[in-house]
């Protein structure tokens, strides 16, 4: 085996390694997800009731589009903090407000997507509209919204994923070929 195979073999092992990681991160953010999710439901307004009409499309903005988002934010914290510190250790790599702008970006870009999917689901006019003589929100294995919000975050991690190992956390990657200085703490000014 040459130089080059060896090395791609390495590599090849690391993002198999970074995958299985960024995935049980992802785990993680899925309970922390759900948990708030279902915290919400439970003592917000009902999770179909409209908040604001979209101007005179017909469209609402609704609970579970606020619902999402709210549990997108907490989940995408703390997904953050464990991919830094665990997946692609670059806590030591660069500051954590440089990394954590484009991780909540990438995030962002997910959780549109997601909402636009999870209104597909939720939507009673929708073809994709999870069928409500099945998921009749009678119990938790048979909320919509639950299973709804679950089947959007397997369709978008692995876009999140890609884009955080090539953008967000690209400071690993330069830091491990010697391209980056070393970090300057965030509370000692620079001279």
């Amino acid at each position: 085996m040459g130089i080059r195979a060896a090395a791609l073999m390495t590599r090849h092992r690391r993002n198999v390694g970074l995958l299985v990681r960024f995935g049980i991160v992802g785990a993680s953010g899925v309970l922390v997800n759900l948990l708030t999710l279902v915290v919400l439901r439970r003592f917000g307004p009902h999770f179909d009731e409209a908040v604001v009409a979209l101007g005179s499309t017909g469209f609402n903005l609704r609970w579970y589009h606020v619902y999402s988002t709210i549990a997108f934010l907490v989940a995408n914290l703390s997904n953050f903090q464990l991919n830094r510190t665990w997946t692609f250790k670059s806590n030591l790599a660069a500051r954590w407000w440089r990394e954590y702008w484009p991780f909540l970006v990438v995030g962002l870009v997910g959780q549109v997507i997601g909402l636009a999917l999870l209104t597909l689901l939720m939507h009673p006019g929708s073809p994709l509209s999870l069928p409500r003589d099945v998921f009749d929100d009678s119990s938790g294995l048979r909320n919509r919204l639950y299973w709804s919000q679950l089947i959007v975050i397997t369709l978008v991690t692995p876009l999140a994923f890609v884009l955080n190992k090539l953008w967000t956390f690209a400071a690993v990657r330069s830091a491990r070929l010697g391209l980056v200085e070393e970090p300057q703490r965030d509370d000692v000014p620079v001279p």
